[in-house]
C-alpha cells in the first residue's frame, strides 16, 4: 500500500505545501490527480475556501459564507462531492499520483474522498494526503496498516514519491 500523510503545524501551511508539491511535480512531468486547496482571506469572517482539481481543472469554491458570527462547519457538502467525482474520473484517466488536501470530517465519517482513495490504492496509485490531528485517527483506522507519516515539507513528499515510482518501475 501506498499512502502517506502529512500535517504542518500552523493552519493552512498543510494546503500551502500540497499545492506547492503538485506545482512542483507537475513541472518535472509527474500526473498529479486530486485537490489542493487554496484559501482566500477576506475583510470580515473566515477565508473563503476553494479547492483546484489537479491536474489543471476547475477552481470550486468549498465553503460557504454563513456569516460573520458563524461558529459552524462552512463547508458545502454539494461543491465537495462535485469535487471528488471530478477526481474520480481523472483517476480513471491515469495518475502518477493522488493528492487529497484534507481528509477532513466528512471522510472520517464515510464519504467525500474515501472511496476515490480506496480506488487510487487498489489501482496501486501512490496517495497523499493533508489531515489534522482532529481526523488523524479516523485515517488510520481508515487505512489500516502502512500509512506512512511524512514531515511537512517538499523534499519528505517528493523522496516518499521518488521511492514509491522506483518501486512501481522494478515491479514491472
Amino acid at each position: 500500500m501506498k499512502i502517506a500523510y502529512t500535517m504542518a503545524p500552523a493552519k493552512g501551511d498543510t494546503d500551502l505545501l500540497l499545492y506547492d508539491v503538485a506545482q512542483r511535480l507537475a513541472r518535472r512531468g509527474i500526473r498529479c490527480c486530486g485537490t489542493v486547496q487554496i484559501n482566500t482571506e477576506r475583510a470580515e469572517g473566515p477565508c473563503d475556501m476553494d479547492v483546484q482539481v489537479l491536474p489543471q481543472g476547475s477552481i470550486l469554491r468549498i465553503s460557504q459564507n454563513l456569516g460573520v458570527a458563524s461558529k459552524g462547519c462552512r463547508l458545502d457538502p454539494s461543491a465537495l462531492e462535485l469535487a471528488v467525482g471530478q477526481v474520480s474520473g481523472s483517476l480513471d484517466t491515469g495518475a502518477d499520483l493522488l493528492v487529497v488536501n484534507k481528509f477532513g470530517k466528512h471522510e472520517a465519517e464515510g464519504r467525500g474522498f474515501r472511496d476515490v482513495i480506496a480506488k487510487a490504492i487498489a489501482s496501486d496509485i501512490p496517495v497523499i494526503v493533508g489531515v489534522s490531528a482532529l481526523n488523524l485517527h479516523a485515517l488510520e483506522a481508515f487505512v489500516g496498516q502502512g500509512l506512512v507519516q511524512l514531515d511537512p515539507s517538499i523534499s519528505a513528499i517528493r523522496d516518499w514519491l521518488d521511492v514509491q515510482i522506483k518501486n512501481a518501475i522494478a515491479a514491472q
